[in-house]
């Protein structure tokens, strides 16, 4: 199978002091390393800082806070978090048993000049109900997506949510941009990249090569619900 996919139920939990973090789908792209975390209810968790990477955190179960210096911010919905490097502390409180993924990118040479020039206010936080909705010709008519992360908000990296029932993605591959995509909760959908189909859902976590045709889309009464999380390519892979 070419198709890179691991469910939900082969990603370990191991437990310590109510937290449990593991490496998903390592080796699909350089400088990528991703992350599903378990914070159990009553416990608080301070993960590890990065002084050059770009971080995403991904509230996608439970509800909770995050801390930070700055402020705090209560998780009741899908939400999304990016510290501010190693410039400052945070944490993440957990009212409920929470998952929640961790999204670590190497900033390229280019990103790093840039990033003086234009970027987000870090610490920063946003919930789903805040998001921009947008419209996509390669999504269906009743199919709903919603923008995250722009171009040039956080280096390289892009982030929207999309969710449709009986519809949703079927796109011409992009060679400019590595994706990945998290299937969110009540989320029964079938992935396809090329000619190859597999079953995504609820808590599943894929990866699709830069330039690969896709399609991420629902039978009729079924839920197509997912983060897709992308990776700009400088390399000659985007120009093949």
């Amino acid at each position: 199978m070419s198709i890179r996919i691991i469910k939900s139920k082969d990603i370990p939990q191991e437990y310590e002091n109510g937290f449990a973090q593991s490496e998903i789908l390592p080796d699909t792209y350089p400088g990528m390393t991703n992350y599903k975390c378990f914070l159990k209810k009553g416990h608080t968790v301070s993960p590890k800082k990065y002084a050059d990477k770009v971080v995403m955190y991904c509230f996608t179960r439970g509800n909770g806070y995050v801390t930070t210096p700055e402020w705090s911010r209560d998780i009741t919905e899908l939400s999304f978090f990016a510290p501010d490097f190693d410039n400052s502390d945070f944490s993440i409180t957990a009212v409920e048993d929470m998952e929640f993924l961790c999204l670590v990118s190497e900033m390229e040479e280019c990103e790093r000049e840039n990033w003086p020039k234009w970027h987000l206010r870090l610490p920063w936080f946003t919930r789903m109900s805040e998001c921009k909705e947008y419209v996509q010709d390669c999504k269906g008519p009743n199919t709903r997506s919603w923008s995250v992360l722009d171009p040039k908000y956080l280096g390289g990296v892009l982030m929207g949510i999309v969710r449709a029932e009986g519809e949703g993605t079927i796109e011409k591959g992009h060679p400019s941009v590595a994706q990945w995509n998290y299937a969110l909760p009540g989320a029964d959908f079938h992935l396809t990249v090329n000619d190859e189909t597999v079953e995504q859902a609820d808590g599943d976590f894929s990866y699709v090569t830069p330039g690969d045709d896709h399609s991420l889309v629902s039978d009729a009464g079924k839920l197509t619900y997912y983060i897709w999380y992308e990776r700009r390519v400088y390399t000659e892979q985007s120009e093949q």
